[in-house]
């Protein structure tokens, strides 16, 4: 059985534990974290090794980015990158109870947990990570470190950029594109294309408007001032 190291021992590092020991996939040497508190300590059984830097000492060991964040997932790969430690070195995971047809593509390093379905030639990227009960349908694009939180759901032939995170509950029409790096909150309904690096929020969904640069926080009332004005 192939030994794996979790990098990341946060909520998504312990969903994945969980799933793999149902599984019995692989055998899970350790955590590896760079949260200092973390290290020698033992999280849901499996112990945290110590950081990142330690990834060199696990030569046959295999890796998988267990981060939320894809900006921190990408941080992962280039520090094992800065080792030696390539692309061929990460695993894979897919959950038993995820729905995915022959015609669907997903790439090194991704992660897709139970309840999951992809219906027809979907293309899930590198180290993306697709949480519980996501609908992705024909032709959807995601890419490189994109991250859909639990129950998005993607219209046919939508495309999400790399790096985008996608809250959850957020639905998008089909066609529509979310732009590398954007933020769609939770429960949004995305109808139009989000450019690069927006945040957008709300049904329809739409871009939240930066506060005025005099305010300060903690502020009393919450800026609602995005909201459809009805």
């Amino acid at each position: 059985m192939p030994t794996l190291l979790l990098l990341g021992a946060g909520g998504l590092g312990r969903e994945v534990l969980a799933a793999i020991r149902m599984t019995g996939e692989y055998r899970i040497t350790g955590f590896l974290d760079d949260d200092p508190a973390l290290h020698e300590t033992v999280v849901d059984g499996v112990p945290v090794l110590g950081g990142l830097g330690g990834a060199a000492g696990y030569p046959r060991s295999r890796f998988l980015a267990c981060a939320g964040s894809g900006t921190a997932r990408a941080g992962m790969v280039q520090t094992l990158a800065g080792m030696g430690i390539g692309e061929d070195r990460f695993a894979t995971f897919i959950d038993p109870a995820v729905r995915l047809t022959g015609s669907c593509a997903v790439g090194t390093g991704s992660i897709l947990l139970a309840g999951t379905v992809l219906t027809a030639a979907v293309a899930v990227g590198r180290h993306v990570a697709v949480m519980p009960n996501c609908t992705l349908t024909h032709d959807d694009v995601v890419e490189d470190y994109a991250t859909l939180a639990s129950g998005v759901c993607l219209g046919g032939g939508a495309r999400v950029g790399s790096g985008a995170y996608l809250g959850m509950g957020a639905t998008v029409r089909q066609g529509v594109r979310i732009g590398a790096g954007a933020l769609v909150g939770m429960g949004a309904a995305v109808l139009r294309d989000v450019p690069g690096g927006q945040t957008w929020a709300g049904v329809p969904a739409r871009e939240l408007r930066p506060l005025a640069p005099s305010l300060q926080f903690p502020i009393s009332e919450p800026d609602t001032s995005w909201k459809d004005p009805r």
